[in-house]
């Protein structure tokens, strides 16, 4: 399957690849950004690299680097297709590219892709109760809380709750 690159005014999402390591080192090694991920910040490039290079093998999965134009990985979201109709929306930012509405365009370029191409009827988000950024993005993106999900990860951080999300294709 060849992943084709999506693109609005002010973003452009292109395939995922390994030598984005370096650029998305700065999100997934820093303690802050990855507090709500599902393990600690990485503690080297290579294992960001790894990280890439498994996600990118996952059956079902979509992967997009962020970026302004096309260049420098500036964040990564991915689409998960989990069966038939249903996927998930997982995304991570780069400090400096925050606030700047690039993981809005992106989620919207992902949300029609999903809705699109893809023939998804239902896009999901596992979320972090404590995560406000990625819960006010996915709500400003038209997903609605479904409810809550006790005890659903073993992370870092002890064993957490997940909101989940979802908006459908109607």
């Amino acid at each position: 399957m060849t992943l084709p690159t999506l693109s609005s005014s002010g973003a452009v999402l292109r395939p995922l690849v390994l030598s984005d390591a370096e650029a998305l080192f700065a999100a997934h090694g820093d303690e802050r950004t990855h507090h709500y991920w599902s393990g600690p910040a990485h503690r080297d490039v290579e294992q960001t690299r790894a990280y890439i290079a498994d996600t990118i093998a996952m059956a079902g999965a979509h992967v997009w680097a962020i970026t302004e134009d096309g260049g420098a990985a500036l964040g990564r979201i991915a689409l998960f297709v989990q069966r038939e109709g249903v996927g998930e929306i997982g995304i991570i930012m780069i400090p400096d590219a925050t606030g700047r509405g690039l993981a809005s365009k992106a989620l919207k370029l992902v949300i029609d892709y999903g809705f699109g191409p893809l023939d998804l009827h239902r896009i999901a988000a596992d979320i972090d109760p404590d995560n406000n950024a990625s819960l006010s993005l996915f709500l400003r993106g038209g997903f609605q809380r479904e409810g809550l999900l006790r005890g659903n990860w073993k992370t870092h951080l002890g064993i957490r709750d997940t909101v989940m999300m979802s908006k459908l294709r109607d």
